[in-house]
C-alpha cells in the first residue's frame, strides 16, 4: 500500500523532527548518534545562508517519518556536478510503503533540475534491504573501495 507524503525542506521548525530521525538512523546501524556539539553544527552547516547541505523531510500528515540529506559534489571527468546522497532513512513501522521510493524519485528529480552527470550514495555492506531497494531502481554496485580519514587523523596529520 503507498502512501503519498509531502516532502518539506528541513527549516528551524521542524529541525527536531530532523535530528530525531537521524538519532533514529544512528540506532539502527548501531552507530554513536550526533553529541549536541553535532547537532549544533548540523543546524548551523544546513540552515545557514550558503548551506553545506541539504535535508528534506518525507511527511505523512503532521508526523515526520523519513528523510533525505544530498549535496552536490563535481565530476573532473564529466565536468557536471554529481549529486551524493548522503542518508535516506524511514522510521521501521512505515517502510515497504512507498515511502523510501518517494523520497528517492524526488532526489532524482533534484539531480535532473541541476543538470547532475549522476547521482552516488554508499550502503553499509550488511544492509541487505537498502541494497536490494537501490538495485531495484538500478543503482549499479561500483568497483570502487572507500577509503576515509577521521577529523582525529585529519589533525594529527604530519606528512609521514
Amino acid at each position: 500500500m503507498k502512501h503519498e507524503i509531502v516532502i518539506d525542506r528541513v527549516n528551524s521548525e521542524n529541525f527536531e523532527e530532523f535530528f530525531f530521525l537521524i538519532n533514529k538512523l544512528a540506532e539502527y546501524e548501531k552507530l554513536t548518534p550526533p553529541d549536541a556539539e553535532a547537532k549544533a553544527r548540523l543546524k548551523k552547516d544546513g540552515l545557514s545562508t550558503e548551506p553545506r547541505y541539504e535535508a528534506y523531510l518525507g511527511k505523512l500528515g503532521e508526523k515526520a517519518v523519513g528523510y533525505i540529506i544530498f549535496f552536490l559534489t563535481y565530476s573532473s571527468f564529466l565536468a557536471l556536478p554529481t549529486l551524493y546522497l548522503e542518508d535516506i532513512f524511514v522510521l521501521e513501522e512505515y517502510r515497504r510503503k512507498g515511502i523510501g521510493q518517494q523520497l528517492f524519485e524526488f532526489c532524482i528529480k533534484q539531480a535532473k533540475d541541476r543538470g547532475c552527470s549522476r547521482i552516488e550514495l554508499c550502503v553499509l555492506n550488511w544492509n541487505v534491504p537498502a541494497l536490494k531497494f537501490y538495485e531495484k531502481n538500478h543503482a549499479m554496485r561500483l568497483d570502487w573501495t572507500f577509503y576515509r580519514l577521521n577529523r582525529k587523523q585529519i589533525e594529527d596529520y604530519h606528512g609521514d
